[in-house]
């Protein structure tokens, strides 16, 4: 089983970013898939999530008409398009799956999201 994330990188305040986290080793489609960050010194927290089937998304409140969250089971991966980025959205970005049904979970490793002028 494998989450491997990618996308993350430097960027300005205001600017944009596009992280990505393909999954192997699991059936993806049965899935939920999260996104999650931690800043230094702050909880982990819940960015965004999608049905396993893609038709149903939710935000934390903050991220709302900020973020979008996708997913392509053929390719068995899930997006998380980022805009309007602020210094306080610097974090490693975590993407989770949760299979529909029960407790089973995976969690990938992250990738680093800075946001700095």
């Amino acid at each position: 089983v494998q989450l491997v994330e990618s996308g993350g990188g430097l960027v300005q305040p205001g600017g944009s970013l596009r992280l990505t986290c393909t999954a192997s080793g699991f059936t993806f489609n049965v899935y939920i898939m999260s996104w999650f960050r931690q800043a230094p010194g702050k909880e982990r927290e819940l960015v965004a999530s999608i049905s396993s089937g893609g038709g149903t998304t939710s935000y934390a409140d903050s991220m709302k008409g900020r973020f979008t969250i996708s997913r392509d089971n053929a390719k068995k991966t899930v997006y998380l398009q980022m805009t309007s980025l602020t210094l306080d959205d610097t974090a490693v970005y975590y993407c989770k799956a949760r299979r529909s049904w029960d407790s089973t979970e995976y969690w990938g490793q992250g990738t680093q999201g800075t946001v700095s002028s």
